[in-house]
Order: structure tokens, then C-alpha cells, then sequence
């Protein structure tokens, strides 16, 4: 989940953007029974968070 939820963009939106995501990859890392996080356990992590932005153009057209 994003944390930009109400705030108007800039960087430091993005920068808190990364902080987060990269906290929800050590999470995963953590939970992880490897050395390292397979591949495809980062793509989900990636993958599963909602960009409101492209959201909200998507659902413009």
C-alpha cells in the first residue's frame, strides 16, 4: 500500500515511496528460509502495491 495516501506530490513523496517499499523487501527478506529473496518473491512484493496515480488515470479512460 502507498503511503503518499492524501499528500500532493514532490520528492519527498517519492522518497518516502522508496523507504517503504524498501522496507516491505527486508520484511520479505526476513521472512524469507534463504540466504536470498527469490526473484519471484520480490516481483510479488513489487508488483503488489497500487500506484494511485496509475489508478486514477486508468480509470479516466
Amino acid at each position: 500500500m502507498s503511503s503518499t495516501g492524501g499528500r500532493s506530490g514532490g520528492h519527498d513523496d517519492a522518497a518516502l515511496d522508496e523507504i517503504e517499499l524498501a522496507g516491505e523487501l527486508m520484511i520479505a527478506a526476513t521472512a524469507s528460509a534463504g540466504d536470498r529473496l527469490p526473484t519471484e518473491r520480490i516481483d510479488e512484493v513489487l508488483l503488489d502495491r497500487v500506484d494511485p496515480a496509475r489508478t486514477e488515470r486508468e480509470g479516466d479512460g
